[in-house]
């Protein structure tokens, strides 16, 4: 993808199935080029169209382009953060920025709109999984209200190294008890508080 060297102004949108081949292009360089992403081969448009499936409505999936209809420039999603059911209350996040468009404030803006959302739907804590060194993306997470809250050692092996990986975490709603069910993100829509 070639980026215009004149950027629009951006618009975050909820993922649809019709992007699933940009984030596939987006997400390609960070499985293929670095230690970011501890896949090994980059997930095709069909696989990533898949994932997006999966989360079932109750996880959103966004993305930032250039304008309402302009070309996808990055993506950002929640997921589970572990499959027993005693963690529902809690995401995994990610965020990825196509290649070149870093430093426009699409990272920022896909965050605050995801946090925002899943503040929205009630889920408790948001979790970021970040392999070191990543001072960009620790700084990102920080910006939107992430803190450290520990490093697991050498759990990932890839391009011949041992790779540690940050945990962070942001308090997203209180935990009450009892605790409420998070609601669908098919049933909330995207939230921004911009």
């Amino acid at each position: 993808m070639s980026v215009d060297p004149a950027p629009r102004p951006i618009a975050v949108r909820p993922a649809t199935p019709a992007d699933a081949a940009a984030i596939a292009e987006i997400y390609r360089p960070y499985v293929e080029g670095g230690t970011v992403s501890f896949e090994l081969t980059a997930p095709d448009t069909a696989t990533i169209g898949t994932r997006m499936a999966a989360s079932g409505g109750l996880y959103p999936w966004l993305v930032v382009t250039e304008g309402p209809e302009g070309p996808v420039r990055g993506y950002a999603y929640a997921s589970a953060f572990r499959d027993r059911p005693a963690y529902r209350y809690t995401v995994e996040t990610s965020v990825y920025l196509e290649t070149g468009t870093q430093g426009r404030g699409n990272g920022r803006h896909l965050y605050d709109a995801l946090i925002d959302t899943l503040r929205a739907q009630g889920f408790t804590q948001a979790l970021s999984v970040i392999s070191l060194p990543n001072e960009h993306s620790i700084r990102l997470h920080e910006s939107v209200g992430f803190r450290r809250a520990g490093v697991l050692r050498e759990v990932g092996y890839k391009e011949g190294r041992w790779i540690d990986v940050g945990l962070w975490q942001c308090e997203l709603n209180d935990a009450t008890l009892p605790p409420l069910e998070p609601k669908p993100f098919s049933e909330t829509g995207m939230v921004w508080n911009w």
